[in-house]
Parts: C-alpha cells; structure tokens; sequence
C-alpha cells in the first residue's frame, strides 16, 4: 500500500509522515478484499487565527480496485484532524466491505434508502469549502482585487453506472451530491440528497 503525504501552507516533518503510515496499518484488515493500492493523504493548515478550531485540515483518498473512499476533517491540530479522517475513512470502507461480502452472499442487498437510514448525519453532509487567500484568477474564472470567488476543479476518470451504483459511491466519499454518466441512458446525471434522507436525481439532455 503506497501512502503520499502532501501539505498546503506548510511543510509536512518525516516523523509526521511516519506517524501517518503508523495510523494506517489499521486499514490493513481490508486489504485482503479491497486491494487497496495507494492512499493519498493532504494536510492543510489555516493561518488566519480566527480559525483556530479547523486550523488544520486532512483530506484522504483511498484508491483500490474499487471506487475511491474518501474522507476529511479539520480540527486544532493536525493529529487530532488525522484520527477523525481515519475514523471516517475506515467506517465508509467497512460499508464497502460490508456491501461486497452482501452481494456475493445469500441475502438480498439492502436498499439504499435503508442502510442511509443508518448513517450518522455527519457522513452525508458535505464539508464547507475552506477559506483562500483570493487571487486574480480562480480557476477558469478571472477576478479582480479582492473577490470572495474560489474555484476548485478536479477532473475525474468515470464509466457509465446504475443509479443504484452512484448513490452507493456518492455515500463512499462523503458528498451530498455525484455525478456520473447514467449507464442506460448514457446521460450526465446528478443524484443529490434532499432533506432527511430522501434523494433526487437531475438529468442533462445535451442537444448540439
């Protein structure tokens, strides 16, 4: 298992790394059924001291032979940000366990809307984007002086799925939103969580 620490703002020490690496040998008791080939671990520490509760932040991604697991949190430190990641990561991958060893059984898979139903509220809700020192260009947007504007884009490999599929990977990384090209219909589609836990679904017609 390949395991990359990057940091934001800051540099990351080697007894931090290896701190890391001690934290996920606990991840190791799935490796037998997921593969797991590469975590990717990002550290970010906020320098505005108004922020002293979420000053840092860690973000991981697990890649395996299955869709990526992923799973953040921020808090005073970035130890303490680690365990809570950990926690996060290693509860979405159990489920994952957990759905593979029920499809391959004798049982009938639960429904979605059932096993949401039993997720903490936490796991469904997505993280409030982090505050940036603005600068003149965000993305694929220009702006000029100081602009509130912060454009993130992350370009991701995707195949045709089930609806079923994505809501089930939309639950894996932790969003309250996916999107992914419907399997029958080749569509781009978005399923997104409502209120409580029921979902909608919006589909593109692209027309030349």
């Amino acid at each position: 298992m390949e395991i990359v620490v990057n940091g934001r703002n800051s540099e990351i020490s080697e007894r931090f790394r290896e701190h890391v690496e001690e934290k996920l040998l606990r991840l190791e008791k799935y490796d037998s059924r997921q593969k797991i080939s590469r975590v990717e671990v990002e550290v970010t520490h906020e320098k505005n001291p108004r922020q002293h509760d979420t000053a840092a932040k860690v973000e991981m991604t697990l890649r395996s032979r299955g869709p990526a697991v992923r799973a953040e949190a921020a808090s005073t430190d970035q130890h303490s940000a680690l365990d809570a990641a950990i926690d996060k990561l290693e509860s979405r991958l159990r489920r994952s366990v957990d759905r593979t060893r029920i499809h391959h059984g004798q049982h009938a898979p639960t429904s979605l809307s059932a096993a949401a139903a039993t997720l903490p509220i936490e796991d469904l809700v997505i993280d409030e984007p982090d505050d940036e020192v603005p600068v003149s260009r965000s993305g694929p947007i220009e702006v000029e002086g100081d602009s509130p504007i912060v454009v993130r884009e992350k370009t991701h490999q995707a195949t045709p799925m089930t609806l079923d599929q994505a809501m089930y990977e939309m639950e894996l990384v932790g969003h309250d939103f996916y999107l992914f090209l419907e399997k029958d219909s080749m569509r781009p589609s978005v399923v997104y969580l409502r209120k409580g836990y029921d979902y909608g679904v919006i589909h593109l017609d692209v027309t030349g």
